[in-house]
């Protein structure tokens, strides 16, 4: 009796299971995307065909299809494969499945898979746990990340597995993917539907299936198609996901588009940013840096601009504040640009590192008594005694090694004033631009 109870309840569980889970595929023929990795000359199709697994990390976004190649390449390559979630799972339960797989390879041969989904969320306690049994062939460790595993997973546990990327699933993937789960849930879905599944879901394979599966629902419940309507329904306001690792890139990507002086593409990712929920006093924080870095001397009130944007954030807030971080993200754009600065700095400090010299006598602090007697300030010569308002005078002693530092650009504010500084020291050839700073 028991067995007809599991049995109805096994066949229910499959028709409410979701869309995702449902079209979950069960070769690597069927797995839709990835073909670098599993194609014809895909490694990791190789590996399967050779039947040895190497212990390996599956690096990838949400819905890139880690736990299914997973379990694909485990039984591909006939290994037991077990499963754990960083989330749920702690050193106990990972020890007790070591311990398991150690016994299973001695009573029975069979090699064991420990796949890990989110490993980034195991401490470094637990992730040394399993160094001892990837090194000794124990088991064969599945990683599973959404995070760069380089700043989430330990050194010596990274080193000793291979790493795999997976990209989001391309647009035709998701078109075909939206085919099939039309398919299974027996709609029909128009252009413009799959347009916005497809727009919706920015690779993301799962977030195409539960969004066509919630709309397939409402198209069912008003006896139509799946319309464009009923997408935007079943997916209102979803906002851009954002890991740490997309928030370092589209950071970079901000700041690389500013820097490049394109403001479309600064305001691309700024809005992509805030969608994501990222903090407006990060972004603004990075503008400020970015004056100075970037922008620098070209355009020195650019400064300004910025700083007063990250004021302006604090009194008035999201979501009015994204119009203000937008006003300096393209001011910022527009901007000429100069890194002299920041390329002066760098020299300086690496000629501090290399030789700390001693100040000038005539550079001292002469403000007590006896200053004088031992020669502090004596020889100093003021400039503002001077017409000109600058005197010829050493501030920097000939020991000191790497200069000149400062070397100014041309483009923006930059080309007058140091124009006007060469005239001052009669310096009438230009010193040449050094080369960027990283």
């Amino acid at each position: 009796m028991s067995s007809l109870f599991d049995e109805a309840a096994e066949r229910r569980r499959a028709e409410l299971a979701p869309l995702a889970e449902r079209l979950r595929p069960t070769r690597l023929d069927d797995v839709v995307g990835q073909q670098h990795l599993i194609g014809p000359r895909g490694p990791l199709r190789a590996l399967v065909a050779a039947g040895r697994l190497p212990s390996m990390i599956l690096w990838g976004p949400a819905g890139s299809g880690k736990t299914t190649l997973a379990r694909l390449l485990a039984a591909g390559a006939g290994y037991e494969l077990v499963a754990l979630s960083a989330v749920s799972s702690g050193v106990r339960d990972v020890r007790e499945e070591i311990d398991q797989a150690r016994r299973r390879l001695g009573e029975t041969g069979a090699a064991t898979a420990l796949f890990i989904d989110e490993i980034h969320r195991f401490n470094r306690a637990q992730q040394d746990l399993l160094l001892p049994a990837v090194e000794r062939g124990d088991i064969v460790l599945l990683g599973a990340t959404t995070e760069n595993p380089y700043f989430e997973v330990n050194a010596p546990l990274l080193s000793r597995c291979t790493l795999w990327r997976l990209g989001p699933l391309a647009p035709e993937d998701l078109e075909a993917l939206a085919a099939r789960g039309a398919g299974a849930r027996g709609v029909t879905v128009s252009p413009d539907a799959r347009d916005e599944l497809v727009a919706y879901a920015s690779g993301d394979a799962r977030a195409l299936l539960t969004t066509l599966d919630a709309a397939a629902t409402l198209a069912a419940a008003q006896g139509t198609r799946v319309e464009a309507g009923h997408v935007r329904q079943a997916r209102d306001q979803r906002l851009v996901r954002q890991s740490r690792d997309t928030h370092y890139d589209q950071v970079s990507a901000l700041i690389k588009s500013v820097r490049g002086s394109d403001p479309d593409a600064a305001l691309y990712w700024l809005a992509t940013m805030l969608e994501s929920g990222e903090s407006a006093r990060f972004v603004a924080r990075r503008l400020v840096i970015l004056a100075s870095e970037d922008v620098g001397l070209a355009d020195p009130d650019a400064l300004v601009v910025a700083e007063a944007a990250a004021r302006a954030i604090e009194l008035v807030g999201l979501p009015e504040g994204a119009l203000i971080l937008a006003h300096a993200t393209v001011a910022l754009a527009l901007a000429p640009k100069s890194n002299s600065v920041t390329r002066a700095l760098a020299a300086a400090t690496a000629a501090v590192r290399a030789r700390a010299v001693e100040v000038p006598d005539h550079l001292r602090s002469s403000g007590f008594a006896g200053a004088a007697s031992e020669g502090f300030g004596v020889g100093y010569r003021y400039p503002h005694e001077d017409p000109r308002g600058w005197v010829e005078q050493v501030y920097l002693p000939d020991e000191v090694p790497g200069r000149p530092f400062y070397r100014p650009g041309s483009r923006g504010a930059e080309g007058p004033a140091a124009a006007r500084w060469r005239a001052r020291r009669g310096d009438t050839a230009e010193a040449p631009e050094g080369p960027p700073v990283e």
